[in-house]
C-alpha cells in the first residue's frame, strides 16, 4: 500500500521541497525571535533597574542616609515608571503602597541582585514582577533599596510585538511562495523549449535539437543529437548495404540461374567451376556486407574493457597459430573503458592481429595506448612487410597482395570501415623488426 506519493512533475517536486523549508524556517526564525525578545528585554530591563538604584544610592548618600529627606512621593513612577522601596532602622517607604505586599518581603530577604517574584495574588498589583535589591551603609546606617518592574505589561507588549512578527513571517511565506513559484517557471523555461524542439523533431520540422539550454540541460541535449547521428548512421548503413547487395548480386545470380535454365548445354565441370567462383563471390560480398552491418559505431553509455578483450584474443589466435608468439604492450590498468562498442573493437582487434598472425615469421606484438586526446592501438609483426608502393593500397577491399594466403582480402578494409565510424584513422607503416606495422588512431 502507498502511503505517499511523490509530486508527478518538477514544480510540484521543488515546491513540495522548497516550500515547507521556507515555512520551517520562517518557524525557527519566529520562535528564536521571541527567546531573544524575552531575553534582551529581561537584560534591559536589569540594567535599567540598576541604574536606578545607583541614583537612589546617590540620592540617599546627599542627605546622610535620612530616608525622611528624600524627595519620594510620586516622583519616581512618574521619572522612571517604576515601583521601589527604601529602607532603614527607622523609616521605610514604599511605592506606590499598593506593591507593598510584594516588596516588604523582598526587603527582609537577603538576595542581591536581580529577584524574580511571580504567581503572587495582591489587591492593584501585579503577579509577576522583576525587583533589583541592593543594601549598603551610609555612615554606619543600613539601608535597602529595591526597585522593580511589572512584567505583566512588559510581556503583554512583548506578545503583540511578537504576534505582528507572526503576522508578517505569514506575509513573507506568501510571498516566498510566489518567489518559489516564479523562480522555478522561469528556470523551467529552457525545459518547455527542449519539449516543443522535441515535438519539431517528431513531426519532422527539424533533424537535430538546437536549442540555448542552460549547462545543465546541454549534455542531455548532446546526448540526444549524438543519438540522432547514431540512428542516422545506422539507416546510411543498412540502405548502403542493401544497395550494393542489390547491385553485387544481381549480376551472379542472373548468370547462375541462366546456367541452370539452359538445358541444351551441359553441365560440366568448367560450367560448374564457373558456378561455384559466381557462388563464391556472393558468399564474400553477403559477408563483407552482413559484416559491415553489424558496425555499431560511437553510442552513448558504451564502453569497452580494451585490455580484456586483448588478452582474449591473444589467447585465442595463441592457439589458432600455435608456432607464433602474440605479445601484450599496454599501461593501462584492467579496469580502464574505452568509449567504443564492444563489438567493434572486436572486429579492429581481431582482424589486425589475424593479418598480422598470417603474415608474421614467429612474432607478433600488440600496444595499447591512450591520452586525454586519443588512444591508440598498434599491431607490428616480423614478416617480410610491404612495398612502400604497395602500402598506400592496404585496406583497399578485396586487395590481397599475396594470392597464396587464404582470405579475402576484407580484413583491413574492414578496420578501415570500423575506425572511419569513429572519426579516426588507420596508418600503415614499415616495423622495427622488418614487417608491417598498423597504428588506429582514434581521438576522443
Amino acid at each position: 500500500m502507498i502511503l505517499f506519493r511523490g509530486p508527478t512533475s518538477v514544480k510540484g517536486a521543488l515546491l513540495a521541497i522548497l516550500l515547507p523549508a521556507g515555512i520551517g524556517l520562517m518557524a525557527i526564525a519566529w520562535v528564536v525571535h521571541g527567546f531573544l525578545l524575552d531575553r534582551m528585554s529581561r537584560d534591559f530591563i536589569e540594567h535599567r533597574l540598576m541604574e536606578e538604584v545607583t541614583f537612589l544610592q546617590l540620592q540617599l548618600q546627599e542627605v546622610d542616609g535620612v530616608v525622611g529627606a528624600l524627595q519620594t512621593g510620586d516622583y519616581f513612577q512618574e521619572v522612571f515608571h517604576h515601583a521601589f522601596a527604601v529602607h532603614s532602622p527607622t523609616t521605610t517607604v514604599i511605592s506606590p503602597e499598593t506593591w507593598a505586599p510584594l516588596l516588604r518581603p523582598l526587603i527582609q530577604s537577603g538576595k542581591q541582585g536581580s529577584i524574580r517574584v511571580q504567581n503572587k495574588t495582591a489587591d492593584n498589583a501585579p503577579a509577576d514582577i522583576l525587583a533589583y535589591r541592593r543594601s549598603f551603609e551610609i555612615q554606619g546606617t543600613p539601608i535597602v533599596v529595591i526597585v522593580s518592574e511589572d512584567m505583566d505589561a512588559l510581556k503583554l507588549s512583548q506578545a503583540e510585538l511578537h504576534a505582528w512578527t507572526a503576522v508578517v513571517s505569514v506575509l513573507l511565506v506568501g510571498l516566498l511562495a510566489g518567489v518559489i513559484w516564479l523562480g522555478i517557471s522561469f528556470s523551467m523555461r529552457p525545459a518547455a523549449a527542449l519539449q516543443v524542439a522535441l515535438k519539431q523533431l517528431q513531426t519532422g520540422e527539424i533533424s537535430r535539437i538546437d536549442v540555448k539550454t542552460p549547462d545543465e540541460f546541454r549534455p542531455l541535449v548532446q546526448q540526444l543529437n549524438q543519438l540522432l547521428d547514431s540512428l542516422d548512421q545506422r539507416l546510411e548503413r543498412s540502405r548502403e548495404a542493401l544497395a550494393n547487395l542489390s547491385h553485387s548480386v544481381k549480376t551472379p545470380i542472373a548468370a547462375v540461374r541462366q546456367v541452370l535454365e539452359d538445358t541444351n548445354r551441359p553441365l560440366d565441370d568448367s560450367l560448374r567451376q564457373q558456378m561455384a567462383v559466381r557462388l563464391g563471390d556472393l558468399d564474400k560480398q553477403l559477408e563483407a556486407e552482413m559484416r559491415r552491418s553489424r558496425f555499431a559505431g560511437p553510442q552513448v553509455g558504451k564502453s569497452a574493457y580494451p585490455v580484456k578483450q586483448a588478452r582474449d584474443l591473444l589467447w585465442m589466435l595463441g592457439r589458432l597459430y600455435p608456432e607464433k608468439t602474440f605479445e601484450l604492450s599496454t599501461s593501462l590498468a584492467e579496469e580502464s573503458r574505452w568509449p567504443v562498442e564492444e563489438h567493434d573493437l572486436n572486429e579492429i582487434l581481431g582482424n589486425l592481429l589475424d593479418n598480422a598472425g598470417k603474415w608474421s615469421t614467429r612474432f607478433i606484438e600488440l600496444s595499447l595506448e591512450q591520452t586525454p586526446q586519443m588512444i591508440s592501438i598498434t599491431v607490428s609483426d616480423d614478416g617480410s612487410g610491404v612495398e612502400n608502393t604497395e602500402m598506400i593500397r592496404l585496406g583497399q577491399r578485396g586487395l590481397r597482395l599475396d594470392e597464396q594466403t587464404p582470405g579475402h582480402g576484407l580484413g583491413l578494409a574492414i578496420v578501415r570501415d570500423v575506425v572511419e565510424r569513429y572519426s579516426g584513422l588507420v596508418r600503415f607503416m614499415p616495423a622495427h623488426s622488418g614487417g608491417l606495422q598498423v597504428r588506429v588512431e582514434i581521438f576522443g
